[in-house]
Parts: structure tokens; sequence; C-alpha cells
């Protein structure tokens, strides 16, 4: 996507390359990175190390801690967390404008940053349903910090079952398989964010009502990179060329709705 943008911006000496770098590696890796470097993805198990060594931090990495941007500036590094804009520009471009109660299953790094889009966009209430204390301490607790009102449920599905009344979109977080027994319980829940895109359709998306919402995981991948675009070259998404390279590269026809620039 980054190189179909680039080569559609006119920016042909620009280059996208995959760097592997440990988190214990990070910090001197970008330490020692030249001017030309415009900027850095970072992936997993890195997001943590990329927030802490930035000079600048943007309000929402302080919140949640993490950071998958890294952008140069005159005060330094800059850190972003694109993952955010990802889930909010995939859920605005589905025609999602807002929500109040959201469920939300799992609570790992994902789903801190589906808290923090959440927040953003006004949902004032979540439960959350993860599969690990450690993590789902760490979402509440993050939800709690951004004025959301935060519960716990257990994942099984009577205990779904209860909170599904007055739910207005359920975001899934956790790995293929692992809520496909809440796939029935869920589906009239009008809007479903379902971070994974490989296999496609998850039992949950496939069980939904004819007329639910549905996002995928490559819907937060490509909005993510929109932003991610822009804040290392200053110029707006080529979002129609971004969208054929993903397309091309995933091998799937989903709509991958583009949504409005700005």
């Amino acid at each position: 996507m980054h190189r179909a943008a680039y080569a559609a911006l006119g920016l042909n000496d620009w280059q996208y390359d995959a760097i592997e770098v440990d988190a214990a590696g990070l910090p001197d890796f970008v330490m020692g990175l030249g001017p030309e470097w415009a900027g850095l993805s970072v992936t997993m198990p890195g997001k943590a190390a990329a927030a802490a060594i930035a000079t600048v931090r943007s309000a929402r990495v302080d919140a949640i801690g993490v950071a998958n941007t890294l952008v140069p500036s005159d005060a330094g590094w800059i850190a972003e967390n694109t993952d955010v804009d990802g889930v909010i520009g995939a859920l605005r471009a589905a025609g999602v404008t807002g929500a109040d109660r959201a469920l939300l299953i799992g609570g790992g790094g994902s789903a801190l940053a589906a808290i923090a889009a959440l927040a953003e966009m006004g949902v004032s209430q979540v439960v959350v349903a993860g599969r690990r204390e450690q993590s789902t301490e760490a979402a509440l607790a993050l939800a709690a910090l951004l004025g959301v009102r935060a519960t716990h449920a257990f994942m099984d599905v009577e205990s779904i079952a209860r909170q599904v009344p007055g739910v207005d979109i359920v975001v899934g977080t956790v790995p293929a398989g692992a809520a496909d027994h809440l796939a029935r319980i869920l589906a009239p829940v009008p809007v479903l964010f379902d971070a994974i895109y490989h296999p496609w359709p998850t039992r949950l998306a496939a069980a939904g009502n004819a007329d639910r919402i549905t996002v995928t995981g490559l819907d937060m991948l490509l909005h993510q990179a929109f932003r991610q675009v822009e804040l290392m070259t200053g110029e707006s998404a080529p979002r129609s060329a971004m969208r054929d390279a993903l397309r091309s590269a995933a091998g799937v026809e989903l709509p991958l709705p583009l949504g409005i620039a700005g």
C-alpha cells in the first residue's frame, strides 16, 4: 500500500521495506537513522518500545502506551498510533456515524486501539469480554481513563447473551475461531467490526443479519495506512491506489469502502 501510494504521488525515489529489529534493539536502530528517513511503521512486539523512545507522543499514544508509527521532526521522533485511525476510518467509511454501547471481544493490543477509537467516536459504555485477566484489566483501565464506562463479562454464551440487548456494535479482536461459539447470539447486533481478515468470512461475520454493517480487519489495515502515508509524506493519501494494492496483495474482492479524506 505504501509503495502504491508513493507511485501515485510521484515520489519515485521513495522506498518502503521490511526491516527486522526486535524491541530491545529498536532504540539504537531509530537513533542511528539519518535525515533521509521519513518515518517508520512499527509492528508487535516493538510498539511499546516505539512509544517509549519518542520525544513527542500523541495523546492517544500516552493513553494506550503503544505506537505503530514514528515520524521524525525538528523536536525528535513523534509517536502516533494509527491503528486508532484505522478503526475510526473503517467504521465511518462503512456508514457508522455513532454508537453508545459497545461489546468488545478480547483484551489485547488491538482491543486497546479499539477502545481508544470507540471513545473518540463518542461511545459511552463498553463491555469487555477478555480471555486473559491481565489484558482485560488493561482494557478496563484504559476505558476508565478515557471516560468510557466499562464493565467485564465472561466469554461464555450465557454471559454474552445477557449483554447483547442494547449493544450497538460488537468489536472482535480475538484470533480466528476464538469467538465462533458466540456467532449466533451476536447476530442481531447492528454493527460488527471483526479485526480478522483471513480466513474470511469468520463465523461471526457469516452469522449476521442481512442488514448488519460488517467491517473487516482489512478495512482497518487500509485506513490506518492512509494516516501513516499522510504523516510520512505530508500529502493526502491516494486512497483508490492503496485499496487496489491491498486487494491485489490479499487476493480478495471485499468492498473496502474508502470514506472521505480529511
